[in-house]
């Protein structure tokens, strides 16, 4: 593909993610090139009751050492949109590099409130911790990887332990894309609607949280977010660093709120790293062996 095609395609794909308020469009993964070296093992997982509690599973084509380490990705939309079927793209380039990657669905508002979409999540990470094993998964090795409002939900069980309790230790890392961790006051319909009700507002915040029980972090945002500032990102991991936490933070130039996670696919990887970044990150944090092949990047679909 043209550079001029590519950056058409990538205009036209980003703008319909923004219309949708990040929710994710079934039509960017598929048309999205996918990674040969990943494929699903599982679809449709019950974690919970209803149907908002399912999981898929992913795990890497030919990986020989087993127990692999687990990516639990939770993707974003505001706490009111999206589906895991829309993340294929991002689920295959994450167990490409190398991990049993677990992508959750879980309700949404107006179904759930604060923090009814918290806890789903927890519950996806207790069934993983219970039964990844029998998908090649080691569940004492678990990174928590979102972007926008699923950054937001990952922070809240890497950091809260009232929501995971003793599985909390299983967690090694959280990497967030774009997570809003310090948002107060309540400015907006949808933080007003999702998180309004709650009475005591400051227990909402990830901030909050931060103290020197935290797992290592990795904290990625583009410079031109307008939808979810930089300064969320800047100010946890201040927090963090000033608990003695392992924090990094890494603000990307050129970068909106949707380019951070669509540079997952294939497509768009040369133009920012958060892949490697993220992988990188996992590995170190895992204690993993830097041997699974790099997922690749394509200028073509």
């Amino acid at each position: 593909m043209t550079k001029l095609t590519l950056a058409g395609f990538t205009l036209l794909i980003c703008g319909a993610l923004v219309a949708a308020a990040c929710a994710p469009v079934r039509a960017f993964d598929t048309v999205m090139p996918k990674d040969s070296e990943s494929s699903k093992v599982a679809s449709d997982i019950p974690y919970g009751q209803g149907p908002r509690r399912k999981l898929d599973i992913y795990a890497p084509t030919g990986a020989a050492q087993r127990p692999l380490p687990i990516i639990v990705f939770i993707y974003g939309g505001s706490w009111a949109n999206g589906t895991r079927e829309g993340y294929h793209f991002a689920a295959r380039a994450l167990s490409a590099a190398g991990f049993i990657t677990v992508v959750p669905d879980y309700r949404l508002v107006p179904e759930v409130h604060f923090p009814g979409f918290v806890q789903d999540c927890a519950e996806a990470v207790r069934w993983v911790r219970a039964h990844a094993a029998a998908y090649g998964g080691d569940p004492d090795r678990i990174v928590l990887v979102g972007h926008s409002a699923g950054a937001y939900n990952a922070a809240m069980l890497a950091l809260d332990p009232q929501f995971l309790g003793a599985d909390r230790a299983a967690i090694r890392g959280f990497a967030g894309m774009a997570g809003p961790y310090d948002f107060l006051p309540f400015n907006g319909k949808v933080v007003k609607t999702t998180f309004g009700r709650w009475p005591r507002p400051e227990e909402t915040q990830p901030i909050h949280y931060a103290n020197a029980s935290a797992p290592p972090m990795l904290l990625l945002h583009g410079q031109d977010d307008d939808t979810v500032w930089p300064k969320n990102s800047i100010n946890l991991d201040r927090k963090l660093r000033a608990a003695g936490v392992s924090s990094e933070l890494k603000v990307y130039p050129d970068l909106g709120h949707v380019g951070i996670v669509t540079a997952l696919a294939k497509p768009f990887r040369d133009k920012t790293p958060i892949l490697a970044d993220i992988t990188a990150f996992a590995k170190k944090v895992t204690g993993t062996a830097d041997t699974a092949k790099a997922p690749a990047t394509s200028h073509a679909l």
